[in-house]
């Protein structure tokens, strides 16, 4: 066993535009937990940054429901946490959270790496942001006959800005806004977008990405429960550095999609939005580490 390590894990931003349930990027801000043997027999836990005061301090915690999961035995350990992912709001953070604890444990107990996306995704209840947690860069996650798997694509040719609110939104609230049944020149359109943008990130095309980023399979109804979507749109409405604009996961955050080197510039533009913190973030190319 080993006597202390540092895993981290990066937020990550779902969906896409037309990719729902499917497509994520791996955002390079990460989540931080140090493990190292406790002074006595109990475990400790300590929270800060995000989550601070109001995460758990004990097994209900999602990292150490993860690492039991996965086979970790937490008596007598200690494990600090610092939480840089948002909280509800669209950005990965139970995703950040479960891969890095079931990491953890195999690290801990100095086991083989595993494929562990099919129990990160039981926990999750999804597969997208657990797979762009533990692989990084862009990935797109499918179930079939075998189970969960997931492919990646790297970090795509453009530049990122998250336009992240104060207010929160659970994925559940966001979840029951989607409707039963879509109409089928809508499930035509997302299935064509899906498409390029897979496209799109094999060129490189500017172009193709500003074509790409449309969905009308979620984000038309979660708007009403985001209306950051719009407010961002309206804002970068004929900059020419701007391709896109989708919703974060489920919200209430926006991914902003530009031009390489124009991220900066991007923030600083929509910084001026009221209770939003805007800002420039680089594509996390390695997932879940272990220091």
């Amino acid at each position: 066993m080993s006597d202390a390590l540092v895993v981290s894990a990066p937020a990550s931003s779902a969906n896409l535009g037309p990719g729902f349930d499917c497509l994520a990027l791996a955002l390079d801000i990460r989540n931080r937990v140090e493990i190292r043997a406790a002074a006595g027999a109990a475990m400790q836990v300590t929270v800060v940054g995000e989550g601070a005061g109001e995460a758990p301090a004990g097994l209900d915690n999602l990292f150490l429901r993860a690492f039991v999961a996965a086979g970790g035995d937490p008596a007598g350990l200690c494990f600090d946490m610092h939480n840089e992912v948002p909280f509800a709001r669209g950005l990965g953070s139970s995703a950040a959270t479960i891969v890095a604890g079931l990491v953890a444990a195999d690290a801990w107990h100095d086991r083989p790496p595993r494929d562990l996306l099919g129990l990160a995704t039981e926990l999750e209840g999804h597969p997208d942001n657990v797979a762009a947690a533990l692989n990084g860069g862009l990935t797109l996650a499918w179930t079939g006959a075998g189970g969960v798997s997931a492919i990646g694509f790297g970090a795509p040719e453009a530049g990122f800005v998250t336009v992240v609110p104060e207010r929160r939104l659970s994925t559940a609230q966001a979840r029951a806004a989607l409707p039963d049944q879509v109409p089928h020149a809508d499930a035509v359109h997302n299935a064509a977008r899906a498409a390029l943008l897979v496209a799109a990130l094999g060129s490189g095309d500017a172009d193709l990405f500003r074509d790409a980023l449309d969905d009308r399979l979620h984000e038309p109804y979660r708007v009403p429960l985001a209306p950051l979507l719009s407010a961002v749109r309206e804002r970068v409405a004929g900059d020419h550095a701007v391709l896109g604009a989708t919703l974060s996961g489920a919200g209430p955050s926006v991914l902003v999609w530009c031009l390489p080197g124009s991220e900066q510039d991007v923030a600083d533009r929509l910084a001026g939005l009221s209770g939003v913190s805007a800002r420039a973030v680089a594509v996390a190319e390695q997932g879940v580490r272990i220091d």
